[in-house]
């Protein structure tokens, strides 16, 4: 009876799909396989790697752009100094402070140009029409303070 059973049984079929279906699927998984994943593998690595820049640049950290050249390093050495720039992007640089006053760079010096937020800052106030005197102790202060910077880059 089982015998029988087994022989009226309908045959088994390994897919939910057939024929030309089959193949347009397969074709399909094979592009994904193939093209789709590596190409957002690569993407996704490249984005996990330039974390500890963002970090750095957002915590306005002094050392931010050797942080990124480790974070470029890292991509060329198949991530293995990745870690040590997200533990550089994370820590506050001591002798940093110690040298220079302060553990955070700031806008003005983050591009080179020391005393340009000042100089700034002072034509602001020429506009709102600061006291002739009081300008001319700003100017020498902001001279004084270019010198001081001048100074302290040749040395």
């Amino acid at each position: 009876m089982l015998a029988t059973l087994a022989l009226l049984a309908p045959a088994a079929h390994a897919s939910f799909l057939s024929g030309d279906a089959l193949d347009t699927a397969a074709d399909v998984i094979a592009w994904v396989a193939l093209v789709i994943v590596p190409l957002v593998a690569i993407a996704v690595f490249w984005l996990v790697h330039i974390l500890p820049e963002k970090i750095a640049e957002q915590k306005r950290h002094p050392q931010a752009k050797a942080i990124q050249v480790l974070c470029l390093l890292s991509l060329f050495f198949g991530g293995m100094l990745w870690p040590i720039a997200w533990l550089w992007a994370y820590t506050k640089p001591v002798f940093y402070k110690m040298a220079y006053g302060h553990d955070q760079l700031h806008p003005e010096e983050g591009e080179g140009t020391h005393g340009a937020g000042l100089q700034d800052r002072l034509a602001r106030l020429e506009a709102q029409g600061l006291a002739e005197a009081d300008l001319k102790t700003l100017r020498a202060d902001i001279d004084a303070l270019e010198a001081k910077v001048a100074g302290h880059g040749a040395a």
